[in-house]
C-alpha cells in the first residue's frame, strides 16, 4: 500500500495567538499534553510496524508541535524508517532546530509559516538560515493580508532563491486583480489559493491514497469531511479505501485541494506535495506559464 497520512492529534496549544488563525487555540493541561503524547507515540509505533507499505506522513497540528519533544522525536524516528518516503510537519518555526541533525535530511521536511507581529523578523529568518545550512527541505509562507505585504517582500528578498515562498489567501478575503497581482509577484502559485475550488462530484485522491487520522486512530478521507472510514489500528479503514468524488461544494485549503485530481498540483509539487515545495522554481523569476502551470480562473 502506498499511502499519504495527514495526522492531527488533540494538541491545541500554541505559543502564538494570531488573530486571523482559523484554529481554536487553548492552553493544554498536563493531562491533555500527556494524552497527545500517548496518541502520537501510538501512531508512530503503528507506522514503524507497517514494513510492507510505503507511507508519507504530514503532521498538521492545531497548535505548535515542534515545541513538544514528542513531535521532534517522532519526526526523527520516522525519517529513518525505510517504509517512510517523507515525514513533514506544519510549524511556526519558533523552536530550536538543532534536533534536526539527528533526522534523515532526505526524508524530513518542514512547512513553515511566518506570522508578522508574533515573532521578530530577524529571529524567524535566522531559523530559516539554520535549516538551509543543515540541508533540511522546507518551504516558507505567509497569510495574504495587505499589512503583511512589506514583510513578505522582505522575506522573499532575504530567503535563498531555491526556497519557495507561498502565500495563502486570507480566509473570507476577496482580492481585486491588482491585489492578487502583487501577491502573485511573490508567489506565482497564489492564483490557486485566491479562490475556493469547486469540488462537488470531482475525483479526489483523499479516501483512496490519502487519509486523515486523528489521535484516536479514526480515519477520514480528509480533515474537512467528517464521514468516518474506520479505524487505523484495527485495520477496518482499509476496506473503505477507493476512488470517490468530493462531497463538499468547494475546497479552499491547500492541504485539501492539492489532492483534487481536477487540478495539476501533483505535477506542480512533484516530490514535495507534503512540504509544499514545487518541482520547478517558484520564485519571482519563475512567474510565467512556461515554468509553472497556473489555474484558469
Amino acid at each position: 500500500m502506498d499511502l499519504t497520512i495527514l495526522y492531527r492529534g488533540p494538541l491545541a496549544s500554541c505559543d502564538y495567538d494570531c488573530p486571523y488563525c482559523p484554529f481554536a487555540k487553548r492552553r493544554d493541561s498536563r493531562e491533555q499534553l500527556s494524552a497527545d503524547r500517548a496518541a502520537l507515540e501510538r501512531f508512530t509505533a503503528w507506522v514503524a510496524g507497517r514494513t510492507g507499505d510505503r507511507l508519507s506522513v504530514l503532521f498538521t497540528p492545531w497548535g505548535e508541535g515542534l515545541v513538544r519533544s514528542w513531535y521532534r522525536r517522532a519526526l526523527v524516528e520516522l525519517s529513518h524508517l525505510p517504509q517512510v518516503a517523507r515525514v513533514a510537519i506544519q510549524t511556526n518555526l519558533s523552536g530550536r532546530t538543532g534536533w534536526l541533525s539527528a533526522a534523515d535530511p532526505e526524508r524530513v521536511a518542514l512547512w513553515c509559516t511566518y506570522h508578522p507581529g508574533q515573532t521578530p523578523y530577524d529571529r524567524f529568518l535566522g531559523k530559516c538560515r539554520e535549516l538551509t545550512s543543515a540541508g533540511v527541505r522546507y518551504s516558507v509562507g505567509v497569510v495574504g493580508f495587505e499589512e503583511h505585504l512589506p514583510e513578505a517582500r522582505r522575506l522573499r528578498a532575504d530567503l535563498p532563491e531555491q526556497v519557495y515562498l507561498w502565500v495563502n489567501a486570507a480566509e473570507g478575503r476577496t482580492y481585486t486583480d491588482a491585489e492578487a497581482e502583487r501577491w502573485t509577484a511573490l508567489d506565482p502559485l497564489f492564483p490557486y489559493s485566491r479562490h475556493p475550488h469547486r469540488s462537488a462530484g470531482l475525483p479526489c485522491r483523499t479516501g483512496e491514497s490519502v487519509i486523515s487520522v486523528d489521535g484516536d486512530g479514526t480515519v477520514r478521507r480528509c480533515h474537512f469531511v467528517k464521514e468516518e472510514l474506520g479505524s487505523l489500528y484495527d485495520g477496518s479503514y482499509r476496506r473503505a479505501l477507493g476512488p470517490r468524488a468530493c462531497p463538499l461544494a468547494v475546497c479552499d485549503c491547500h492541504i485539501g485541494y492539492v489532492h483534487l485530481e481536477s487540478l495539476p498540483l501533483y505535477d506542480v509539487f512533484a516530490g514535495g506535495v507534503l512540504e509544499r515545495i514545487p518541482a520547478a522554481p517558484a520564485g519571482p523569476a519563475a512567474a510565467g506559464p512556461s515554468r509553472l502551470r497556473l489555474p484558469l480562473v
